[in-house]
C-alpha cells in the first residue's frame, strides 16, 4: 500500500521467491512425465467426468475438492483446506524420485511452516486467512517478515498456485493450430510470477518452456482413456476451481495491504 520497504526485506522474500520461482518452472514439465505413472483423472475406461454436474475424479479430484472446501461461506479462505489442497496439486503434478525431492522441497517447506502455524501453540489465530493477517498484523504493519511468517509464505503460494492455473486453463482451452503449451505456459509464467523474479531466473524460465510436449500429448497424460474433450472439460474445471480460490485470495490479500509484502 505504498509503504517503503527496508532494505533488508527484498533479500529476504528473494531468498524465499528463487527457489519457489524454480519450483513452479518445472511443474508442467514434470507433470508430463509423473502423470502415467501416479494416474490422471482415471484409467482404462474410467472417466475423466461423470455425466451430469459431477464431481471430478481421481487424482484432480482428490486436488479440487480440498480447493473448494477452503472457499469459506463468509468469502474467508480456510488455511488447513487450502493447505490440503497444495499437497495435492504437487501431488499431481510433481514424479516421484531424485528429481521431486529437488522441484518440491521448497514448496512442501512453505505448505509445511504453513501447517506448523495452523496446528501450532497459536493455532487459534491460523484457521483462516483473515484471522491469520490479523493476528500478524503488527509484523505487516512493520514489514518485519519475522513477525509475519504465514502472511508471507501464503503470498509465495498465491502467486505460484496462479501460475499453476492458468497452465491447466490454457491447456485445456488452446485452439488446434493456435500457441503451442510450452509458449502459453511460458506467457502464463510472464503475467504471474516474472514481475517478481530477477533477470537471471526470468531467462531460465523462457529456455525451459521450449521443451515442453505438445498438448494434445499432455491432456492424454492428464486423463489417460479419455476422449480429447473429456480430458480438456477435466482441467478446465480443476482450473476453474483453482482460480475460484485465487481470486477470492487476491481480494482479501489486495484488502489488507499485502500483495507488495514480498
Amino acid at each position: 500500500m505504498g509503504v517503503a520497504l527496508p532494505p533488508q526485506v527484498p533479500r529476504l522474500c528473494l531468498r524465499h521467491a528463487i527457489p519457489l520461482a524454480i519450483f513452479a518452472l518445472l511443474l508442467l514439465y514434470l507433470w508430463t512425465r509423473s502423470l502415467r505413472a501416479l494416474s490422471g483423472c482415471g484409467s482404462g475406461t474410467q472417466t475423466c467426468i461423470a455425466e451430469g454436474p459431477p464431481p471430478l475424479q481421481g487424482m484432480l479430484g482428490r486436488m479440487v475438492r480440498p480447493f473448494h472446501a477452503s472457499m469459506n461461506p463468509e468469502g474467508d479462505v480456510e488455511l488447513s483446506q487450502y493447505l490440503a489442497g497444495w499437497r495435492e496439486l504437487v501431488r499431481f503434478l510433481i514424479p516421484l524420485g531424485s528429481i521431486y525431492a529437488f522441484a518440491t522441497s521448497e514448496a512442501f517447506a512453505k505448505v509445511t511452516a504453513l501447517e506448523a502455524l495452523v496446528h501450532g501453540p497459536e493455532a487459534a489465530h491460523y484457521t483462516s486467512l483473515a484471522t491469520m493477517v490479523a493476528w500478524e498484523q503488527p509484523g505487516i504493519a512493520s514489514r518485519d517478515s519475522a513477525r509475519c511468517p504465514g502472511s508471507l509464505t501464503m503470498l509465495l503460494l498465491h502467486r505460484a498456485l496462479r501460475w499453476s492455473q492458468l497452465c491447466l486453463h490454457r491447456v485445456a482451452t488452446g485452439t488446434l493450430g493456435g500457441p503451442d503449451a510450452g509458449a502459453q505456459c511460458s506467457d502464463a509464467y510472464g503475467t504471474a510470477l516474472a514481475p517478481h523474479h530477477p533477470w537471471l531466473v526470468r531467462q531460465a524460465a523462457h529456455l525451459a518452456f521450449l521443451a515442453f510436449p505438445g498438448r494434445s500429448r499432455l491432456l492424454e497424460l492428464a486423463c489417460p482413456g479419455a476422449r480429447e474433450a473429456e480430458a480438456r472439460a477435466a482441467l478446465a474445471r480443476a482450473a476453474g476451481t483453482l482460480e475460484d480460490v485465487y481470486n477470492r485470495t487476491q481480494t482479501l490479500l489486495a484488502e489488507r495491504g499485502l500483495l507488495e509484502l514480498a
